[in-house]
């Protein structure tokens, strides 16, 4: 059995080491928040946070996560940035489709969460890892720029 600490607990897992942390949430946890866009870290789809870091959880094995903090979109509602810029993405109508939308909630906060007040090329930069089929960037800027605003 692994110990695994989500969303502020710990939970047990009869997984092996190497299961990478997307098939732990989705398949033995049922938190299917966390999509499988492409299983090679490209899309950002699976992106979660360890330890505050966004990370693409379809690569990234168990075993790295043993002792870390893993966060989800499943806790981006009661985190106060989290929850500021899942409100911002409601206010600019950021999803079409919605697939990619968790993972990019995650890395918005996740750069949120490290500065205030990003500039055009910090938000490029954090959010260069996802990508967006619908072609949503624009709105995307815009809702991490209103949320950095909302938090102040």
């Amino acid at each position: 059995m692994l110990t695994l600490h989500i969303n502020g607990r710990d939970v047990q897992l009869d997984a092996d080491p190497a299961m990478p942390i997307l098939w732990a949430l989705r398949d033995l946890l049922n938190m299917t928040g966390t999509k499988f866009g492409c299983g090679a870290a490209l899309c950002g789809a699976c992106t979660v946070h360890i330890n505050g870091q966004p990370v693409r959880s379809c690569v990234t094995p168990v075993s790295a996560a043993l002792g870390q903090s893993i966060t989800t979109i499943e806790a981006m509602e009661t985190d106060r940035v989290g929850k500021a810029v899942q409100d911002a993405w409601i206010r600019h109508d950021v999803p079409q489709c919605g697939y990619c939308q968790s993972g990019q909630v995650m890395s918005a906060t996740a750069l949120l969460k490290a500065g205030k007040s990003p500039t055009d090329a910090d938000i490029d930069a954090a959010m260069s890892g996802n990508i967006c089929r619908c072609g949503t960037y624009q709105r995307i800027r815009a809702a991490i720029k209103d949320a950095a605003e909302t938090l102040g």
